[in-house]
């Protein structure tokens, strides 16, 4: 089969196609053929072995060199085969999952356990693109930010892979939603049910913006001081991202806006996106609320297998509104 191998950290450029084995399912596994990935900060994190303090924390990085060749976390496709004691699936399901690596590849094993039924009124290209960010959104807004009807939630990054998604759940929810974003994706987020949206280029959304039951932080972008005055006095400022470096960042912001959650009455959480049979929950429902038409995905561009490097480029770059996927297999 042909994958990309990642040998040493680095650019886009490191990533090489190669042929390899495809790989056999063991006990509890699925082999799935690989129909669609997406590109997510999680991945090229994991490309440029970057923040580098990540390689020195449990569960992060290798400290010289990547410990899995095969990265690439969102997967669509088929059950080409399943190893002993596979009950839920067979040959033919179409499926998709969240993985912590090995999506870049026309085949990969999945546990069982991570698996889910692909939306049926999905491409495999859309479906690609909701394990990450979808799974992420759905935990900020229903365990996180505890949305429930009649409360406000402001979202920055609204224009995001993970922030569309986000609007349209909370509006699901039945919670009034607030975009920031660029102007020129004023209208997508209009779209996709925000009441208001921010221009970030034109208004500090920190100083006009207030009495939020909950901000959901993607972007990273204000200090966190300034971004929890946006909130009602029980409010909850949910960090999911932030802004990438080489050394320390986004994990500098999330260890600062834990610190400052410790002190008055607006509670500060984490988004800790889970990979694991509850990840697998997490995309039934979204499944369901897919094919019920309460969701959607946003691409912004779809690319070839081979152009894989120059889709990683373009998500570096942070200019994409919404997903970027690649096609593995027609």
């Amino acid at each position: 089969m042909k994958a990309y191998l990642l040998r040493t950290y680095g650019p886009p450029e490191n990533l090489l196609l190669s042929d390899v084995p495809t790989p056999t399912p063991a006990a509890g596994e699925v082999l799935v053929r690989v129909r669609a990935t997406s590109i997510n900060p999680y991945d090229w994190h994991h490309m440029r072995g970057e923040p580098l303090a990540a390689r020195f924390t449990p569960g992060g990085f290798g400290k010289r060199r990547p410990l899995q060749p095969i990265i690439g976390c969102d997967l669509a496709g088929v059950v080409a085969a399943t190893g002993p004691g596979v009950t839920l699936f067979q040959p033919g399901d179409e499926v998709y999952a969240l993985v912590k690596h090995g999506a870049y590849a026309e085949f990969a094993c999945v546990r069982e356990d991570l698996l889910a039924a692909k939306p049926r009124r999905l491409s495999f290209e859309e479906a690609a693109a909701y394990p990450m960010a979808a799974v992420t959104a759905l935990q900020a807004v229903r365990d996180d930010a505890r949305l429930t009807g009649g409360r406000r939630l402001l979202v920055n990054g609204a224009s995001s892979g993970i922030g569309t998604f986000a609007v349209q759940l909370a509006r699901a929810a039945g919670a009034e939603v607030t975009g920031v974003c660029g102007g020129r994706n004023a209208d997508l987020v209009r779209g996709l049910g925000a009441a208001t949206v921010i221009d970030y280029r034109t208004e500090d959304f920190t100083k006009v913006a207030r009495d939020f039951d909950a901000l959901l932080d993607i972007a990273g972008s204000p200090r966190v001081t300034a971004a929890r005055r946006t909130l009602r006095p029980q409010g909850t400022y949910v960090v999911i991202g932030g802004k990438a470096g080489r050394w320390v960042r986004p994990m500098d912001h999330m260890i600062g806006a834990t610190l400052i959650g410790r002190f008055g009455t607006r509670r500060v959480v984490i988004t800790d996106t889970h990979i694991g049979p509850s990840s697998a929950r997490n995309l039934t429902e979204l499944a369901g609320l897919t094919d019920s038409g309460e969701v959607t995905p946003v691409i912004d561009r779809a690319y070839a297998f081979a152009e894989l490097p120059a889709a990683m480029r373009y998500v570096e770059a942070g200019h994409a509104s919404g997903k970027v996927v690649v096609t593995v297999a027609a």
